[in-house]
């Protein structure tokens, strides 16, 4: 288990915000969750910091929601409404304060993302990706509704036609088809990914960091108009879907399969 869920390292100007459970592919759970909106908000109101960029360790960058947690909360006996609320609101937080942050933020997708790992690449202003990554919305095949403003910010970056096909058939989506369906702005080898992604954040380090912080605000201001309302929707969808039969059927399969040996 990793001690610290978020990791926080600092190179001049540049922040980079990692999220370090890496045993489960950077899944989130309460503490990730928590750790990332502080991390998060730390960093957007520090005036040394010109460029945040957002990563994850080992081989995923967001593999999505803590499965085996959010398991954990259905099959206690007790109502898992106040764990799916603790977690999707420091979740939105997190999401927010990466549009609202006056510095670019820079999402370096190592690996593996589902689900809520979608949400926060969507959320980030440059995407970078390995060449290897693989992305799934995850959400509709194991009995959810997305979360973290993915219905607001996906669909925008992909269109409603795309996002629909994204969100209801969940295919996989490799790295070269996330670049083509707007979703990423590069692909990068999977060994160039920490190198290109410093020369990018130091390219916009360098930068007139109050223009780029106004060039942001205007870019966002429309976005964030329906984002909060969104991500409340949102929220109380997965309140709402979290104690119904289908979810706890398909959860207990999905904790089933990973438990079968390979």
């Amino acid at each position: 288990m990793s001690a610290n869920p978020v990791v926080v390292t600092r190179d001049g100007p540049v922040a980079t915000i990692t999220l370090n459970r890496p045993e489960v592919f950077n899944a989130t759970n309460a503490e990730l969750a928590a750790a990332l909106a502080g991390a998060m908000s730390d960093c957007s109101a520090d005036a040394g910091v010109r460029v945040i960029v957002l990563t994850g360790a080992g081989k995923g960058f967001c593999a999505g929601g803590d499965m085996k947690a959010a398991w954990e909360a259905v099959s206690s006996g007790r109502d898992p409404r106040p764990f799916f609320a603790e977690v999707t609101g420091n979740l939105h937080r997190a999401v927010l304060c990466l549009v609202r942050a006056p510095q670019p933020v820079i999402a370096a997708i190592n690996g593996a993302v589902g689900g809520i790992g979608m949400s926060l690449m969507a959320a980030c202003d440059l995407r970078l990706v390995a060449a290897s990554a693989k992305l799934k919305t995850a959400y509709t095949t194991i009995g959810l509704v997305p979360d973290g403003g993915w219905t607001a910010t996906v669909g925008r970056l992909v269109g409603r036609a795309r996002a629909t096909e994204l969100l209801l058939l969940d295919p996989v989506v490799d790295a070269q088809r996330a670049l083509a369906l707007g979703l990423v702005h590069e692909v990068v080898p999977d060994a160039d990914l920490p190198a290109r992604t410093a020369e990018l954040a130091a390219r916009l380090a360098r930068g007139a960091g109050g223009a780029l912080a106004k060039a942001k605000a205007l870019l966002a201001a429309s976005l964030l108009a329906d984002l909060e309302i969104v991500l409340e929707r949102e929220r109380e969808a997965i309140l709402e879907h979290c104690v119904a039969p289908e979810f706890r059927e398909r959860l207990a399969a999905f904790i089933a399969a990973q438990a079968k040996p390979k």
